[in-house]
């Protein structure tokens, strides 16, 4: 659902597809404090860049932290929050400048993405305490991945095994506020002589909002359960379970920020006044957002013979939501998309003829599909065949609903018909109705050769991606049936060198491309006069995109770091934006044309030393857009601009310190600032955010194993600062054209960052 808007290393799992990506790390079979740089880097051996965040640094953070959180300090990561526990689905990602929706996000094999819009929503995917490990790969996607959108990379999400052993784990948290958390998970162990362990956990939270009114709750359930037999054969059984209820933060306006901050108009109002339109439609309560949503997947790595094998990965995902805003309708001269209606509403507590409303955006949408990969491997082959299919069915109305003279209005979910406003013939009445079909078809072919005693490896791939989309525009109006069609071919190379058992290096070529978000095919139009809003077409182009990385990689017995440049060149480039329609904050995309992007990774982390483990990562990157964008008739002067949310400098660095029973983490984080227009005619500032956590770990007590008591520290010098750019303009001032016209600014939008928080936890194992 778019919401308005974002001890001893354990080998690779030799059973799971992707072994170079997934580490399995278990809290009580590895001692804290053995990682090195506190659990932010970790030894890689891949072709491309990819950093890894391990269950040891998890532990010391949040018990509420998103995998967007838990990523911030890897190289290219900038996040930005709307709060600082991470409740609010104002959130964003963005690596080495690519948005959110470029990145792909997978659980053990299953895709995470939304359907429509390609965005991920982290507070949804999982509960961080069942996390072994997030890997991010910066520049690309592996070949049997099943996203399309990944140009920005792969965010890869792993759960703990379960226990051979029953038992469990709990915890509890308290904070700044009134913030409240619960959770606990439940392991059965090996169930009798099945072969089966498996886990069950359920978290409950809560938070007020830090600036403005409103409270946040959520309530989550993960499971896994296991099978392994034979050599290497394994089964799995996962999945989510998420329910929310938000409440907004308006996004601000530089011009709003610089004069109310993080005060006044910045915030929705917290009583409602009737008599006033204007303040009435921004009350609180009528910008509640409830979210449910479902992952499930069920990989599968068979041995066939000592040669082949085969991974099988089916997955379905649900979703229904409803972002909904305050709004006002009048009771006459209504339109049903073109059509002009005859109706007159009765609507509570009019004024003039005009009455404050709730505009509900609601999504339901389906995916099912399934990703096979059949492996043939000889001594120094190992060839790949595989399909990827993926179905996806999302539906997206906007109806309206009353407000009473309390500001009160009924079923926040928007499911229950008889709340909505309806026409004198029985029918809801719709800002907007859409119904669209994808579907997704690849096959890809690749081989993982290793040569000179695996000192020399080369991957080559290729992946033919077919994507279909058909849907339904059910107001009245020109346009009905829609259609789009996508084939796209995407070769890949790579290879990685590796000089001695310490120093390696690695480059990769790499394709990838994704089509505009559905919102692109469609005509939205205003309820009050029939007028076309936007304008959806079939004839959409798709972003394609040519990345290549070299890179050099240390593991030494002190030191483990990496370097890596980069380049990336775009055609008809996609940025997601927020559009207001009739009311609700809806995502959308813009085409930007070209855009060159280069620029230097870097991470390094120590091995514990006098239990002392520092980390630090950095960022140099320089993009630019090519080519003059169209706008008002005529061309934007944009060409050689920097490209938004695109920050020249990044850095973090980070020191652990663990001894067994004390441990404690203080991270610091930096970001250069960014342009909010294509025209940089705005931008926001740089940002430095520290955090600190501290904490206890006693020796097993009885049944209780290893009491843990952390106190969590955010935003420690209590920052007020923008965290990132939620809506980019082409221009924020009035800008004469290339060929001579006045093209009209509009003004961007940006997130909030939240403010200092502190939170007390204790748990346990049992």
């Amino acid at each position: 659902m778019r919401a308005a808007d974002t001890t001893a290393l354990t080998p690779p799992v030799p059973a799971a597809p992707k072994t170079e990506h997934i580490t399995v790390h278990r809290v009580s079979d590895s001692a804290p404090g053995h990682q090195p740089g506190g659990g932010l880097i970790h030894p890689e051996n891949s072709v491309r860049s990819v950093s890894t965040v391990s269950r040891d640094y998890m532990d010391k953070q949040l018990p509420m932290a998103t995998a967007y959180q838990l990523a911030s300090m890897l190289p290219g990561a900038n996040v930005a929050t709307s709060d600082p526990f991470g409740f609010s689905p104002n959130t964003n990602l963005t690596v080495r400048g690519l948005n959110n929706d470029a990145i792909g996000y997978v659980l053990e094999g299953t895709p995470l993405n939304d359907v429509a819009y390609y965005s991920g929503y982290p507070s949804q995917f999982a509960d961080s305490e069942n996390y072994s490990q997030v890997a991010l790969a910066q520049g690309s996607a592996d070949l049997d991945s099943p996203v399309l959108n990944a140009a920005g990379g792969l965010m890869s999400l792993s759960f703990l095994d379960p226990s051979q052993k029953a038992g469990g784990f709990a915890s509890v948290s308290y904070g700044s506020f009134d913030t409240n958390r619960e959770f606990i998970r439940l392991e059965t162990g090996n169930i009798g002589n099945s072969g089966i362990r498996g886990f069950v956990s359920y978290s409950h939270s809560a938070s007020d909002n830090w600036r403005g009114p409103g409270r946040d709750k959520r309530q989550h359930v993960d499971f896994k359960f296991l099978k392994e037999w034979g050599q290497g054969n394994r089964a799995s059984l996962i999945g989510s379970f998420n329910t929310t209820v938000t409440s907004y933060y308006p996004q601000v306006t530089m011009e709003s920020w610089k004069a109310d901050g993080i005060h006044g108009a910045n915030n929705l109002a917290g009583h409602y006044d009737a008599s006033n339109a204007d303040n009435a439609v921004n009350y609180w309560r009528l910008w509640r957002a409830p979210e449910r949503t479902f992952y499930a997947g069920a990989p599968i790595h068979l041995h066939l013979t000592h040669k082949l094998s085969l991974d099988v990965t089916p997955y379905a995902q649900f979703a229904y939501g409803n972002v909904p805003g305050g709004s006002t309708l009048t009771e006459t001269g209504l339109y049903n998309g073109t059509q002009p209606l005859s109706d007159t509403l009765t609507l509570p507590n009019a004024q003039d003829g005009t009455a404050v409303v709730r505009a509900n955006y609601t999504q339901r949408s389906y995916r099912s599909g399934f990703n096979s990969a059949l492996h043939y491997k000889t001594d120094w082959n190992d060839f790949v065949l595989g399909y990827w299919y993926d179905y996806g069915d999302d539906n997206e109305q906007q109806p309206f609903t009353t407000v009473s003279a309390t500001g009160a209005s009924g079923d926040i979910w928007a499911e229950n018909s008889s709340n909505l406003i309806h026409l004198a013939n029985g029918q809801k009445l719709l800002g907007g109705s859409f119904h669209t079909i994808s579907q997704t078809n690849a096959l890809y072919v690749g081989d993982h050769i290793s040569l000179l005693h695996d000192r020399l490896t080369i991957e080559a791939g290729f992946k033919a991606v077919m994507m279909s989309r058909a849907g339904t525009n059910n107001v009245p109006g020109p346009q009905y049936r829609v259609a789009s069609n996508s084939m796209e071919p995407l070769p890949r190379l790579g290879v990685r060198w590796r000089i001695d058992e310490q120093n390696q290096i690695f480059l990769n070529a790499t394709t990838n491309f994704r089509a505009p978000d559905q919102t692109a095919l469609y005509n939205t139009y205003d309820p009050t006069s029939g007028a076309l809003a936007t304008t959806g077409s079939a004839d959409v182009r798709n972003e394609y995109s040519i990345s290549e990385e070299l890179g050099y990689r240390r593991t030494g017995q002190w030191i483990i770091g990496s370097l890596t440049l980069f380049n990336y060149n775009f055609t008809n480039r996609q940025i997601s934006t927020l559009a207001s329609q009739n009311g609700s904050i809806i995502q959308t995309t813009m085409n930007a044309g070209g855009q060159t992007s280069r620029g230097v990774d870097v991470e390094i982390g120590l091995r514990p030393w006098h239990h002392f483990s520092p980390y630090v990562s950095g960022e140099y990157l320089h993009a630019t857009i090519d080519n003059n964008i169209a706008s008002g008739g005529d061309l934007l002067p944009t060409k050689g601009k920097i490209a938004v949310r695109s920050p020249t400098l990044q850095a973090a660095a980070g020191i652990s310190y663990d001894d067994g029973h004390i441990f404690g983490v203080a991270t610091l984080h930096y970001t250069g600032h960014q342009y909010a227009t294509f025209m940089n005619d705005e931008r926001m500032s740089d940002r430095t955010t520290g955090d600190i956590s501290v904490g206890y770990r006693f020796g097993d007590l009885s049944r209780l194993h290893k009491p843990t008591l952390r106190l969590n520290f955010i935003n420690i010098t209590n920052e007020r600062s923008l965290s990132g750019v939620a809506s980019p303009t082409l221009n924020a001032k009035d800008t004469t054209g290339i060929y001579g016209s006045t093209i009209s600014g509009s003004a961007p939008s940006y997130y909030i960052g939240g403010g200092f928080a502190a939170l007390f936890t204790a748990s346990t194992g049992f």
